[in-house]
C-alpha cells in the first residue's frame, strides 16, 4: 500500500533530478573546459580566454542547483556534538524548528541577490570576454535559494506534523564513522 509519505518522498525524487541533472551536467562541462584549457596552454601556449568567465559561471550552476536538494534532503554538513541529549521526538522537533527557521532565513539573501539582478540588468553588466549578460546568473541563484527556502520550510512542517522521517537519524544509521 503506498501511503501519503511514500507519495510525498516519491515527489520529492522526481523533482531532485532535473536540478542534480543540471548540476551534473555543469560538472561535466567545466572537467571538460577545464582539460581542453590546459591542453591548449600547454600544448600551444593559448588558452581558452574566457574559462575563467565560464568556470565562474559553471561553478554557481553546481552550487545552487544542489542547493534546494541537499538542504531538503538534509545531506549538508552537520555537527552533531549534542545529538545524544536528543530524544527521537525531540530531535524531530529541534530539526524541524531549524528547518522552519533556517528556511525563513534564506528569504533574506535571496531579496538581496534579487536587488543585484536587478542591479545588474538596469546596468546591462556583462561578462568580460563573451559577453554575457550577469543577471541570467543572479536571477538564477535567486530561484535557486527562493527553492531552498520553500523545500526547508515545507520539509520543516513535514517534521512536525510526523509525515517524513528525520535525515539526521537515517543518515547516523548508515554512517560508519
Amino acid at each position: 500500500m503506498v501511503t501519503n509519505t511514500t507519495k510525498i518522498r516519491r515527489a520529492g525524487e522526481r523533482l531532485a533530478r532535473l536540478p542534480m541533472f543540471f548540476a551534473t551536467l555543469a560538472l561535466f562541462l567545466m572537467m571538460w573546459l577545464t582539460f581542453f584549457d590546459v591542453l591548449l596552454r600547454s600544448a600551444f601556449s593559448n588558452p581558452i580566454e574566457a574559462s575563467t568567465e565560464l568556470t565562474r559561471i559553471l561553478m554557481a550552476a553546481i552550487v545552487f542547483s544542489s542547493l534546494p536538494v541537499v538542504s531538503t534532503k538534509g545531506d549538508h554538513i552537520v555537527v552533531d556534538l549534542l545529538d545524544s541529549l536528543f530524544s527521537p521526538s525531540a530531535a524531530r522537533i529541534r530539526d524541524g524548528l531549524i528547518y522552519l527557521i533556517f528556511g525563513g532565513l534564506l528569504f533574506w539573501p535571496a531579496s538581496r541577490v534579487l536587488v543585484l539582478a536587478e542591479r545588474a540588468r538596469e546596468f546591462g553588466n556583462a561578462t568580460e570576454y563573451l559577453h554575457l549578460p550577469q543577471f541570467y546568473v543572479s536571477y538564477f541563484i535567486f530561484f535557486s535559494i527562493v527553492a531552498t527556502a520553500i523545500g526547508m520550510l515545507v520539509h520543516g512542517v513535514l517534521l512536525f506534523l510526523n509525515l517524513t522521517q528525520n535525515p539526521r537519524n537515517t543518515s547516523a544509521k548508515d554512517n560508519p564513522c
